[in-house]
């Protein structure tokens, strides 16, 4: 079972992605800011993160780079409503860059594919 970790500051929206998730089989673990989800890559194995941009105590990009200079072959997706962020040089780092939507379908093929080694 592939572990990931859904970093996101919207409460609801971090369920719903996590509730979705779980129901594809994944075993999901949260955080609520980039600050502790670089404690959270520290302490345990992840085979993805999915990282939001703008966030209160440390943003999605300072927070990636933490990750990477931590666990360098991590797959990282980011996941923003903001798709201004792609022009930052920072963000081509990670794996994926999708902008946010209602309909998860291409997140959760994303997933698989960044889990799987096909994406980067």
């Amino acid at each position: 079972m592939s572990r990931i970790l859904i970093v996101e500051d919207e409460d609801n929206q971090r369920e719903l992605y996590a509730t979705e998730l779980e129901d594809e089989g994944y075993e999901v673990h949260q955080a609520p800011n980039g600050e502790v989800a670089v404690k959270m890559v520290n302490k345990h194995k992840y085979d993805c993160v999915i990282l939001d941009i703008r966030m209160p105590e440390m943003d999605g990009i300072e927070a990636l780079g933490k990750i990477l200079s931590h666990e360098k072959k991590l797959p990282v997706i980011i996941y923003t409503a903001y798709s201004n962020y792609k022009s930052n040089f920072m963000t081509w780092t990670a794996n994926a860059y999708l902008t946010k939507s209602s309909d998860l379908d291409e997140l959760k093929a994303t997933i698989k594919e960044v889990i799987a080694g096909s994406v980067k």
